[in-house]
């Protein structure tokens, strides 16, 4: 018995699917009665080049016959499906074989897909099947999820009609048809459009949000501020979603700032749900926060009358005070980041470094070349460097060029080693940490000290006691009583908020009151941005993407963002986070590195192994910051 055919449909419940050819298997009634009158000929081949050529077979049914050769020559149409044979009419006729098609038993089988079974699969590897059903090929549901994987792992519109990728798909399925790069455009946006309706959705149910903010800038200087919604859902599940990433026209003041921040909160209907906006300490952003809040307030009352609305980043603070304290050794520092490079430049520095370091037998086998902007990826560096620092010495002797070498005394206040004279640049180090800390958060942070309050484990106990030693006696009396003071309006509104729900629906239960109350109060703990959507100087959008329009950037953006959070994955940036690389100066190849501290480096693999090729010069060339 052969194979039955798997039938062709389009998939009603699949959003993706705008126009697709029917197939033979899908034909109506009405088409089938149109083509009982037309006459078709036979296409066969022409003894004489000069006789008149004659029409091809424009009738459906022939996807459903094929003509065969009898022993006696006789030419006859047989059924694909049950291998039915009928005369061919020499007027063309296919009256007949419509007729054959509706009583067919094994296409309609085949049609129903009862002897073809499928197993559903999910992103998540496992060695159990989920389930079986009937298998229907459904050409929606592939240009739905192919634009998602377009999406998710910026992959270029082109991707579609990579000649590989199509012969995969045939292989998997002979249905399948090529999809232009035009129509997977129009694809991804329509999955940005679903998309952004169910963020839209699961915000309805939020009572409060925290939202943060920061610029960006591609290689076409275009400013780009993407702008991060935080919240708690039904399920009190942490909940992050980049709303938007907008093109920001110059002047970037705090007037354009703040018109944009509001056009953005208005469009996704949160402007009377924000708890709290997250910024760097940029002056615009100040402006830009207090206009803000201002608009905000004129129109509802903000919690706390707004003493928590403007929250400072703290890794942008951190980075401040440790880079201010690193002034004091700046030209250390840059003497060991020129090491480094001037040793990554070329394969023949990598070798006679290699062989060195395994002359003394050490065990470490890489450099890391810093961004001089992630004060822990200096840290990195520095410390890679010391487990050289017997290395930089002899190498000096064989390359007249390095001309960066660190001196002992510069190895010895790297290592705290100084004696107490050369020590006093920790204390000026201090000094300078301590100014710039005690102008951030010399008064106490409200914020933090909420949420340590709200932690179970600590309550007031950590704040009684972590308060004195921090602060003078009178201070510390006045921070402790301006928490608690917080704490009580916290729980007043929170009152009449209860209040106010208790009067405008009898309906809804008391578990469901407290429930909404009490996620309203975490919605307004959402934490900082990660590093992809958060930077201490900004941020550059991928070079290969900096030639698309603003628009397309934002949908590709955005829904690649919505759509990792629908299938559970987790962004692996190409570069890391901070624009950094792991090089294998084996192969010159780029790889990614994963870091501790959410960073990657640039690595520099010793153990080179040596191969005929001329050395070549390789051109570290990490994303630039703002």
């Amino acid at each position: 018995m052969s194979t039955p055919h798997i039938s062709t449909e389009d998939s009603a419940a699949s959003p993706i699917l705008l126009e697709i050819e029917p197939s033979a298997n899908n034909t109506n009634e009405a088409t089938q009665n149109n083509n009982e009158q037309q006459p078709d000929t036979v296409d066969e081949d022409d003894e004489s080049p000069y006789a008149p050529k004659k029409r091809k077979r424009t009738s459906k049914v022939w996807d459903d016959f094929k003509e065969v050769t009898l022993p006696d020559g006789t030419i006859k149409a047989e059924c694909i499906y049950c291998k039915h044979r009928l005369t061919i009419n020499k007027t063309g006729v296919t009256s007949h074989f419509l007729r054959h098609l509706k009583g067919c038993m094994r296409k309609q089988i085949s049609d129903k897909g009862q002897k073809n079974i499928s197993v559903t699969t999910t992103i998540v590897e496992s060695e159990t099947v989920n389930a079986v059903q009937n298998f229907k090929y459904d050409h929606g549901k592939i240009r739905e999820i192919l634009s998602h994987m377009i999406i998710v792992h910026e992959l270029p519109f082109l991707f579609s009609e990579y000649e590989m990728f199509n012969l995969l798909m045939r292989t998997a399925t002979p249905y399948y048809q090529k999809i232009s790069r035009a129509t997977m455009k129009k694809d991804c946006t329509t999955s940005y459009e679903i998309e952004k309706k169910k963020v839209m959705e699961s915000l309805k149910d939020v009572n409060r949000v925290s939202v943060t903010t920061d610029l960006w800038k591609s290689d076409q200087k275009v400013s780009y501020m993407v702008v991060t919604c935080h919240y708690v859902d039904s399920s009190w599940n942490l909940q992050k979603r980049n709303l938007n990433f907008l093109d920001v026209p110059p002047p970037h003041n705090g007037v354009s700032i703040c018109d944009v921040l509001n056009k953005c909160l208005v469009e996704w209907e949160i402007e009377n749900k924000v708890w709290s906006i997250t910024v760097d300490n940029a002056s615009y952003n100040d402006v830009a926060v207090r206009m803000l809040k201002d608009k905000l307030s004129y129109k509802n009352n903000l919690p706390l009358g707004g003493k928590l609305f403007h929250v400072r980043c703290c890794a942008h603070i951190l980075n401040l005070l440790v880079q201010d304290g690193l002034s004091e050794i700046q030209d250390i520092i840059f003497n060991v980041r020129e090491s480094v490079k001037h040793i990554a430049a070329s394969e023949t520095r990598v070798n006679i470094f290699s062989e060195i370091s395994k002359q003394l037998k050490l065990s470490s086998k890489k450099l890391v070349l810093d961004c001089c902007t992630r004060w822990n990826a200096t840290f990195c560096m520095v410390s890679a460097a010391l487990e050289f620092k017997d290395v930089f010495p002899r190498y000096a002797a064989r390359d007249a060029t390095y001309t960066f070498l660190p001196s002992e005394e510069d190895w010895k206040k790297l290592l705290n080693e100084a004696s107490a004279d050369e020590g006093s640049f920790i204390v000026e180090m201090v000094n300078k940490m301590k100014t710039k800390f005690d102008k951030y958060w010399g008064d106490s942070n409200l914020l933090i000290s909420i949420a340590t309050v709200l932690d179970p484990r600590n309550k007031m106990k950590l704040i009684e006691w972590c308060f004195p030693e921090i602060y003078s006696v009178g201070d510390t009396i006045e921070h402790i009583s301006m928490v608690r003071e917080t704490l009580h309006m916290l729980c007043n509104e929170y009152v009449e908020a209860h209040k106010t729900s208790v009067d405008s629906s009898n309906v809804q239960s008391e578990t469901q009151r407290e429930s909404s109350i009490g996620r309203s109060n975490l919605n307004g703990r959402g934490r900082v941005a990660s590093e992809s959507a958060f930077s201490v100087g900004g941020r550059i959008i991928d070079p290969h993407r900096a030639s698309l329009g603003t628009d397309t950037v934002q949908i590709l953006l955005c829904a690649s963002d919505w759509l990792r959070a629908h299938y559970g994955m987790k962004k692996k940036s190409k570069f890391g986070s901070c624009g950094y690389a792991c090089v294998d100066i084996s192969t010159g190849d780029f790889n990614e590195l994963d870091f501790e501290l959410d960073y990657v480096h640039n690595e520099l693999e010793l153990d080179y192994v040596h191969n005929e090729l001329e050395p070549n010069e390789l051109k570290l060339k990490p994303n630039k910051l703002v």
